[in-house]
């Protein structure tokens, strides 16, 4: 190794005193020169980490910001003096340095502090003092709180605002878990409500936190990483500082978390300082990373400022020669200047100075305070990281960029904004898609986001075991092996599930005894609480239960039913032959007998002898016709078509209803007859009956719904207990699931004695498997049951599971109930309407006959009379008819002949021998007088002769 020269050394060391004299010298002159131009001094102080990366960046940043503002602003009066404080990196040494500015210095403002940590306090002193305090690094979500302050402003984005970018990545994918990793500090643990919150809007969840302490050991990271590594969930959220991360990823990388499968998100923790990770040798270890960080747009004055910043910094810091500018340090720059314009804004309006005659707990408070923060929050321009304006305290949501890191740098692969969400390109909302992405292990595959661990721990699946139905879920233990089996009809189709699975799926079982919890709904909150990966058994889709947990789809259908018991109703009374109809029925079919006889009169009385008399013998004639068809004993004819239509459909009609009738009673006498002792729900509820229903369990609630008094509700906790409260009577119906009322209703110890009532029924989703919300397992777990159901093997397991009995089925034994109108409603609709059709069909007719009467011209004769006459002509028989013509061809011999006399004018008309003899109108006689003044008042009489057209006897 060459030895320098003494010398030289000697002469270099006198160069650099010179030219830091000289320096010296100009700026002590250009301050004299400003002081005495009449400039006024500001005091500011300035509390950051100076021997961290953002304490170096930041100061930087803000003296170039004091220079750049100042030269742009010659004519400006005021000058912002900076007063910088170290705060070492401890919270108590920022309080200190802060404190120590505010008393002795009387800072007007503070910059700083560099972490969340340290600001709490800091900013209680602010604004005990009235000195705003503009932190540019402090993104803690815990500091919301702080912000109710009204002297601290927040000069960076909230780390809150992040997480609906994250959220909306995991959306995007449809991954259903995410794991965050985060330091366990005020900086680390403040995001991430807010991350559980936005991930639970897009239906994913977090099933674990991992917590890393800021000091943490390499040997502690590796222990929590292998925890994490025998876990399902693959999707990694990792929220810390840059130092801290790379060691995460670099044990990651070491145990094989780097592979394929696997998904890493990096929040703005790590992305705002990027440049400490990209020049180091922690890119290797995180390849494939999904990185979100804020958005900065692309300007030649931040261009111009960055080259400017590179040559600055590294003159001050020679050994930092591969420093990158961060966007910490433009947010140092902006704060600064809107500061300084503050400042300038307030000239002329305020005095900087301190109220000394106001003492309080530690020192002075400012009078300039309230102007400077009305100041600093009207300020709005485009600095150099954007858009730069204070909203309620602190810089808006921003656009994040969304990059992979590929190789030895990041690629841009989309954006995020909130009015947007995940975009390829700016300004071009409609493509939705990211760029491609190289995932971990080299991979361009998504990943699904979960993965059963080959070396992980087994899932543990809790099964609730209740006595008396043991056909769904039995347990029993082997004193002699110390083991337990489960066995059942559940356990056998979860058996038969998992391995039709396509990949395996290590489990454990766990019974659960229903006697040491309250209900069902315990055991899902325990699913819900991550006690139990999953839970087997006889468990019910409700939707209710739906809101905490994941159900799969069905592998048992189930039906509320009611259950009551059964008596035999041998129906040998008086009044038996009432019992095969209804007592609507009856009275439906008797007023239509008297209906038809009615029918049948109107349509027949005026055209056929058999209807025809005596009032009494019309409506004896009607009736006996109209019920002697139930016989089909009538032997009246029936001569016009619409009566035979009629009557034809009304026979049929009698004949289904005599038939039916016949086969209901024959049933009732002779079959034996098995009846509900209760019949319907409201028989139930009107007579205040008992109804038994299962212990924990949901049927509660639907009992409840029914409006059955509490008093009238009992509990049963086995299918033996049921039996013995129907048979002491403490109850007279039983509420319950179907699949458990099968079990009852087929026990050979009360064989034939229960049934189920067929209505009201109330459908539910049937038996489904439980795991927690968001579960990958589900939809797998769910389609393997689909491939064992479509294979019949549910039904083989449900059929070898059941009870070996010769108990018939109660829905298979004779239960005869009486027939009612809905049977038969739609035979008697067509033959009400076919009667009413021939009704108005005789009624058109008949009043087209009778035209002439009611539209007689004499104005003498009233409508009454004229409707009298109608209604006489309707009582009169149809000469005219075909019966009557018939009658009279047949009767030729014995007619009456009327011969007009003494000038008649008609010819002579013959008309049937009867008594009285009605003269139709066409026989009347018109009589021809000269003079009728000669007969005015007078009596007239006309003769008429009638003959025997056989004898010639007149």
């Amino acid at each position: 190794m060459e030895i320098i020269p003494t010398k030289l050394l000697f002469c270099i060391s006198w160069l650099f005193f010179v030219l830091f004299c000289g320096l010296f010298s100009v700026e002590a002159a250009v301050a004299q020169n400003t002081m005495a131009s009449g400039t006024i001094p500001v005091y500011v102080g300035v509390v950051l980490d100076l021997d961290t990366w953002i304490g170096k960046l930041g100061l930087s940043c803000i003296n170039m910001a004091i220079s750049d503002f100042y030269f742009n602003h010659s004519n400006y009066r005021t000058r912002l003096v900076l007063n910088v404080k170290d705060s070492e990196g401890d919270i108590v040494g920022a309080a200190a340095a802060a404190l120590d500015l505010i008393k002795n210095v009387q800072v007007q403002a503070i910059i700083g502090p560099s972490n969340s940590m340290q600001a709490n306090f800091m900013i209680a002193l602010g604004n005990k003092s009235q000195v705003p305090i503009i932190s540019f690094s402090a993104t803690s979500p815990f500091l919301i709180s702080s912000m109710r302050s009204p002297y601290f402003f927040r000069a960076t984005h909230n780390d809150s605002s992040q997480v609906k970018a994250i959220s909306a990545i995991v959306q995007t994918f449809q991954w259903r878990e995410a794991v965050p990793i985060y330091v366990n500090n005020e900086f680390g643990e403040g995001v991430i409500p807010y991350l559980s919150d936005a991930l639970e809007e897009v239906n994913a969840r977090i099933p674990y936190r991992s917590v890393i302490s800021p000091g943490a050991t390499d040997e502690e990271i590796e222990k929590e990483l292998f925890k994490l590594m025998s876990m399902q969930s693959r999707v990694f959220i990792v929220h810390m500082t840059p130092d801290l991360g790379s060691r995460v990823f670099d044990k990651a990388t070491e145990i094989g978390m780097m592979s394929e499968g696997y998904v890493w998100i990096i929040t703005d923790g790590m992305t705002n300082l990027w440049s400490l990770i990209h020049h180091s040798d922690h890119m290797d270890s995180m390849q494939g990373v999904l990185g979100v960080r804020n958005y900065v747009p692309k300007s030649k004055e931040l261009e111009n400022f960055k080259v400017r910043w590179k040559s600055k910094f590294v003159q001050d810091n020679p050994s930092m020669i591969n420093a990158e500018l961060d966007i910490f340090g433009l947010w140092a720059y902006d704060a600064t200047f809107a500061l300084a314009m503050a400042v300038e804004e307030m000239l002329g309006t305020v005095k900087f100075n301190f109220d000394a005659s106001n003492l309080e707990s530690f020192g002075w408070v400012s009078q300039n305070g309230p102007k400077l923060i009305e100041a600093l929050s009207s300020m709005r321009f485009k600095g150099i990281s954007g858009e730069f304006e204070f909203v309620n305290g602190q810089l808006e949501s921003p656009i994040f960029q969304i990059f992979n890191v590929n190789g030895n740098g990041e690629k841009g692969i989309g954006f995020w904004t909130s009015k947007d969400g995940l975009v390829k390109r700016l300004a071009s909302a409609s493509n939705v898609n990211l760029g491609t992405i190289r995932w971990p292990g080299d991979s361009y595959s998504i990943p699904k986001g979960w993965e059963i661990p080959i070396n992980g721990r087994k899932l543990k699946i809790g099964v609730p075991v209740r006595k008396g139905f043991e056909e769904f879920v039995k347990v029993t233990w082997d004193q002699k092996t110390n083991s337990t089996t489960f066995t059942g009809s559940c356990i056998d189709v979860f058996n038969d599930v998992m391995k039709v699975m396509p990949y395996l799926v290590p489990y454990q079982f766990y019974p659960i005894q229903m006697e040491k919890v309250e209900s069902l709904n315990d055991i899902i909150d325990q699913v819900f609480f991550g006690k139990y990966d999953a839970v087997v058994g006889d468990i019910t889709i409700v939707a209710n239960r739906s809101l905490y947990v994941d159900f799969t789809l069905p592998f048992m259908e189930s039906t509320v039913v009611i259950v009551v018991p059964i008596r035999n109703n041998t129906n040998k009374n008086t009044w038996v032959f009432l019992k095969p109809l209804s007592s609507d029925l009856w009275i439906t079919s008797f007023c239509f007998f008297v209906f038809m006889a009615f029918v049948i009169w109107v349509l027949e009385h005026r055209i056929n002898e058999d209807f025809r008399g005596p009032p009494l013998h019309h409506v004896g004639t009607s009736f006996w016709f109209s019920f002697s068809t139930m016989t089909f004993a009538h032997r009246e004819r029936v001569l016009s078509n619409p009566a035979r239509i009629v009557v034809i459909i009304w026979c049929i009609v009698v004949f289904i209803l005599t038939q039916s009738y016949t086969a209901n009673l024959t049933s009732l006498l002779t079959v034996q007859q098995l009846q509900p002792a209760v019949t319907n729900i409201n028989e139930l509820l009107k007579n205040g009956e008992n109804v038994g229903y299962p212990h924990r369990s949901f049927i509660e609630e639907i009992v409840q719904r029914l409006t059955f008094d509490r008093s009238k509700m009992k509990k049963f906790a086995s299918l033996e207990v049921l039996h013995e409260l129907f048979t002491n009577g403490s109850i007279a119906a039983a509420i319950d699931e179907i699949p458990y009322m099968n079990l009852f209703l087929t026990n050979k110890s009360h064989c034939n004695k229960y049934t189920t009532l067929t209505e009201p029924t109330f459908k539910t989703d049937g038996f489904g498997f439980v795991f927690p919300r968001g579960s990958p397992l589900v939809a797998d777990v769910s389609r393997a049951i689909l491939n064992v159901t479509e294979s019949f093997r549910i039904g083989d397991i449900q059929n070898a599971r059941k009870k070996q009995t010769n108990c018939p089925d109660s829905s298979t034994l004779a239960s005869t109930n009486s027939l009612s109108l809905g049977s038969f409603w739609g035979l008697f609709l067509i033959a009400g309407v076919i009667s009413v059709l021939a009704l108005v069909y005789f009624a058109v007719e008949f009043l087209y006959e009778q035209r002439d009467v009611l539209h007689a011209c004499d104005p003498r004769i009233s409508i009454w009379n004229r409707i009298l006459q109608v209604l006489r002509n309707f009582d009169r028989r149809d000469l005219t008819s075909h019966g009557f013509r018939q009658r009279g061809l047949r009767e030729e011999d014995s007619n009456i002949e009327i011969i007009p006399v003494r000038g008649a004018v008609e010819a002579p008309v013959e008309i049937p021998v009867e008594a009285p003899i009605e003269i139709p109108v066409e026989a009347l006689v018109e009589i021809p007088v000269e003079n009728p003044d000669d007969i005015s008042g007078a009596t007239t009489s006309v003769e008429i002769e009638i003959h025997h057209a056989s004898t010639n006897s007149s």
